[in-house]
């Protein structure tokens, strides 16, 4: 399988690194970025070759991953249309809609929309797929493949999960970065030394996330194994529970995916 990048940021770096480390070969990966430094990055970094603009060699590859900035996106899909023939599209851009992407590509229909997250740049990543009716089973596959070098993949049915999904994993990190922050918060005001605080609530929540993930009880079962009634976890998740702290994350969430659908409104106007 040959892959061609459209963009050299951060997710093109990570996909690029984790398809290397996958045992992918450097000669079928190709880049198209227009800043000059990051194409030197790119080739000297990965070893991959790299063109300043879309051409008919840049193109000759199975999938294109377009990898640039939303608002970058639809000047990107017009530079592509003239050498686009039957290659499978795949869009890591938050927010636009396949519908749109497939308008500024001239009607190409192989299209797949992914949502990787953050973690994605360590390779323990999550990312949701949606496919148009016109991608194979083998092209799903290959987008398998591709993402799958940054993490796991989850298929959704509906595009429009793609963006209830953006709210739970896509936005997620951020959830769990908020928390450690509290919790490092807690820790100062205990009395605790920076080194200590950062040890604490990180190594706290990577547990708690690695013996969940190894567990098959749900989340609500192993809160109540730790929570001894009378004891210091139930004061606490008493107080939580009190100032509203489950509403509130779960309101957020549904805050984020009504952003999401607003975004792909507004990103998607010509």
């Amino acid at each position: 399988m040959k892959i061609t990048f459209v963009g050299g940021g951060n997710m093109a770096n990570a996909l690029i690194g984790g398809l290397l480390n996958n045992g992918f070969p450097a000669s079928t990966i190709a880049a198209i970025e227009l800043g000059p430094e990051h194409r030197a990055r790119l080739e000297r970094v990965f070893g991959i070759r790299c063109f300043a603009a879309p051409d008919t060699e840049a193109l000759q590859c199975d999938a294109v991953v377009l990898a640039v900035k939303p608002q970058q996106m639809r000047a990107a899909c017009l530079s592509l249309q003239p050498f686009l023939k039957q290659q499978l599209v795949i869009s890591v851009a938050a927010g636009l809609r396949l519908s749109d992407l497939a308008r500024w590509l001239g009607g190409h229909d192989r299209l797949i929309r992914a949502m990787p997250n953050t973690p994605a740049l360590i390779s323990a990543g999550v990312t949701g797929l949606y496919a148009l009716p016109g991608v194979s089973e083998a092209e799903r596959l290959g987008a398998e493949r591709i993402m799958h070098a940054v993490g796991s993949t989850v298929w959704v049915n509906e595009e429009t999960q793609i963006d209830a999904l953006t709210a739970i994993s896509g936005s997620g990190p951020a959830y769990v970065f908020l928390f450690i922050e509290a919790l490092q918060q807690a820790a100062v005001e205990l009395g605790f030394s920076p080194k200590q605080v950062r040890q604490l609530s990180i190594e706290t929540v990577l547990g708690a996330a690695k013996l969940a993930s190894m567990s098959e009880e749900p989340a609500s079962v192993l809160r109540e194994r730790v929570t001894s009634k009378g004891g210091t976890t139930e004061a606490a998740l008493r107080e939580m529970a009190e100032r509203g702290l489950k509403e509130a994350v779960v309101a957020g969430v549904k805050a984020a995916r009504a952003r999401g659908a607003e975004l792909g409104e507004l990103l998607g106007k010509d």
